[in-house]
C-alpha cells in the first residue's frame, strides 16, 4: 500500500524523485568496478543532476507552461507535451517548443534528454494495435510513460561483429529470447548503444538493421535498469577525467553533460509478459524503424537539439572572436557568418517538419518525412562544417591557454597571465580563459570529439541514411512526381522542332 507520502503516479517526477529512483542497485561497470551508485560516481554525478535540472523544470512556474501540457490518459495531471500524441501541427509545434525550452537548459549538448525517448514512446498511443497481441503492453508503457515522463535509453543495433554474416542472419551474440515461461521470456545477449542508460530508468530493445529472418532474435521490450542479469558497460567517462585533470572552469561542459555511452549484456535476464511489445515476429521487428513512426519524431527531436546546440557554438564563436580581436579581419567575419548560415538552416529544417506535418490513418500528425530525411542526411555535413568554421575562425587562441584554474591562484604567476594572456576590448586574462576553455570543451576536448562522432553517427550509417531518402522518395511516388516534371519539359519538342502549342505557333 502507498504510503501518504508517496507521489501520486500522474504527474511529473521531480528531480529528486528521479535521482532516488537511479539507487535501485543496478548493475553499471566502469573502469573493472560496479558502480554503487551513479547519481554520487564521479563519471556519472553531473549527467544524473543535469537530467533532475530538466524534471525540476516541469514543476517551475515559469516554465511549466512551455514544458507541460495536460495527459490524455483520462488522468487530471500534466506531461512533457513531446510525451502525448500529437494530434494537429499546432500540438506538434507545442511538443517542439518544450524540447526547445529543456535543451537550453543543458545548452543543446543531451542528444538523449529523456524526451528523446518520447519520439517512440508517443506512438504507443498512436497505434497500439501495431504490436498485435501486446497492444495492451502499448497502451500500458504509453500511459506509464506519459504520467511520469520516465527517462527510457534504447539500445537497437547489434554488436558491430560477424558482418561477413549474409544479410538478415544475426551474430549468435545478440538479443534473443533463450526461453520463455507462462510469466515471460527470458533473453541472452547484446545490443548497442545505450547512450545515457547508467543513468535511466528504463531502457528499450528493438531491432534496427538488416532484415531479421530468425524469430528468436524478433524481440522489441522495455526493461528496468536493476533487471537481474542486465549488465550496462561503459566506454570511459570523459566527466571523471574533467574532475581528475581540472575543474569546471577548465571543462564545463564534459564535467556536467557526458552522455555515457555503454553496451548492454543481457545475460539469462527475465522479461515479464507486460513489459514485452514484439515476440517472435520477424515482420513487426523489421518494420519497427520506419513504420512505427519514431524516424520522423526521432529527426525533429535531433533538429531542435541541433538548433540549440547551434545557437551556442554561434553564441561562442561570436564572443570568441571579439574577445580575440578577430572579428576586425573580413575572412573571420565570412567564417563566422556562414557558421550562422547553418545554424539558420538547421532551424528552418525543423520548423519545416512541424509546419509540413501529415495527418496519419491513427489521427496522429507526424513530422514532414521528406524534410526529417533531408535532416538526416544533412546534420552531419552541418556540424562538421560549423566545426571547422569554428577553428579557422578562433586560430591558435584555443593553444595557449592557463594548464587549469589554479594557475590563476598562484601569486608568483598571476600578474604574467594578466598581462600577457589578456584579450581584447579589455576582457582580462581569466574572462579570456574562462571563455576559451569553454570553446576548447566544445570543439577540441574529448568529450567534444565524442560529439564530433556521435553527430555524424546519430540517425545511423551515411549509406543507409542516402538509400532510405532514395527508397522514400520512390515509395511515396516522390520520384514519379519529379520525374514528371522532366517528362512535361520534353514534351515541349521533338526532333522537328516546338510542340507546345505557346511556342509553335509561327515557329520557321
Amino acid at each position: 500500500m502507498r504510503s501518504p507520502a508517496t507521489p501520486p503516479p500522474t504527474r511529473p517526477q521531480t528531480g529528486q524523485e528521479y535521482l532516488a529512483s537511479l539507487r535501485d542497485g543496478r548493475e553499471v561497470w566502469i573502469h573493472g568496478s560496479r558502480v554503487p551508485d551513479v547519481t554520487a560516481h564521479p563519471a556519472f554525478r553531473g549527467h544524473a543532476r543535469t537530467v533532475a535540472r530538466l524534471y525540476d523544470a516541469l514543476h517551475d512556474p515559469a516554465l511549466r507552461d512551455v514544458l507541460t501540457v495536460p495527459t490524455d490518459t483520462g488522468s487530471t495531471g500534466a506531461t512533457h507535451p513531446f510525451f502525448r500524441v500529437a494530434r494537429s501541427v499546432a500540438e506538434l509545434r507545442t511538443a517542439r517548443e518544450a524540447i526547445v525550452a529543456w535543451q537550453r537548459l543543458a545548452f543543446g549538448w543531451l542528444g538523449r534528454s529523456p524526451d528523446y525517448k518520447a519520439s517512440f514512446l508517443a506512438t504507443l498511443g498512436a497505434a497500439p494495435e501495431r504490436y498485435g497481441p501486446f497492444a495492451d503492453n502499448a497502451r500500458a508503457w504509453y500511459a506509464r510513460a506519459q504520467e511520469r515522463v520516465l527517462f527510457f535509453a534504447h539500445a537497437l543495433v547489434d554488436p558491430p561483429v560477424d558482418k561477413h554474416l549474409p544479410e538478415g542472419e544475426a551474430p549468435a551474440i545478440t538479443v534473443r529470447a533463450e526461453r520463455e515461461t507462462d510469466a515471460g521470456v527470458v533473453v541472452t545477449g547484446a545490443k548497442v548503444v545505450a547512450t545515457g542508460a547508467a543513468c535511466a530508468q528504463r531502457v528499450f530493445v528493438a531491432h534496427a538493421g538488416p532484415p531479421l529472418t530468425d524469430p528468436a532474435h524478433a524481440l522489441a521490450f522495455v526493461a528496468p535498469l536493476d533487471t537481474p542479469g542486465l549488465k550496462v558497460i561503459c566506454r570511459p567517462s570523459y566527466e571523471h577525467a574533467a574532475r581528475a585533470t581540472g575543474s569546471p572552469f577548465d571543462y564545463p561542459l564534459s564535467s556536467r553533460l557526458d552522455e555515457n555511452d555503454a553496451v548492454l549484456v543481457f545475460d539469462r535476464a527475465f522479461v515479464p509478459w507486460e513489459n514485452v511489445l514484439v515476440h517472435r515476429d520477424t515482420d513487426r521487428a523489421n518494420a519497427f524503424l520506419h513504420e512505427s513512426g519514431f524516424l520522423p519524431r526521432f529527426l525533429l527531436h535531433g533538429a531542435t537539439r541541433l538548433g540549440v546546440k547551434l545557437d551556442f557554438l554561434s553564441g561562442l564563436v561570436l564572443r570568441a572572436t571579439h574577445v580575440t580581436g578577430g572579428d576586425a579581419h573580413g575572412s573571420v567575419r565570412t567564417a563566422v557568418g556562414e557558421v550562422l548560415a547553418w545554424r539558420h538552416a538547421v532551424w528552418a529544417l525543423g520548423s519545416a517538419m512541424v509546419e509540413g506535418a501529415h495527418g496519419t490513418p491513427d489521427g496522429s500528425y507526424l513530422p514532414d518525412t521528406d524534410v526529417a530525411h533531408a535532416h538526416r542526411v544533412l546534420a552531419p555535413t552541418v556540424y562538421r562544417r560549423v566545426r571547422d568554421l569554428v577553428e579557422d575562425a578562433v586560430g591558435g587562441a584555443l593553444c595557449h591557454l592557463p594548464s587549469h584554474a589554479a594557475d590563476f591562484g598562484s601569486p608568483e604567476l598571476r600578474p604574467f597571465l594578466d598581462t600577457y594572456l589578456r584579450g581584447s576590448h579589455g576582457t582580462t586574462a581569466e574572462e579570456r580563459a574562462k571563455l576559451m576553455k569553454l570553446l576548447w570543451d566544445a570543439i577540441g576536448s574529448e568529450f567534444a570529439g565524442r560529439h564530433a562522432l556521435y553527430e555524424r553517427q546519430y540517425a545511423g550509417n551515411w549509406v543507409l541514411n542516402r538509400l532510405d531518402a532514395y527508397d522514400h522518395a520512390h515509395a511515396t511516388g516522390l520520384a514519379d512526381r519529379l520525374g514528371g516534371l522532366v517528362d512535361s519539359c520534353m514534351a515541349d519538342y521533338d526532333l522537328t522542332g516546338w510542340t507546345a502549342p505557346h511556342l509553335a505557333a509561327d515557329q520557321p
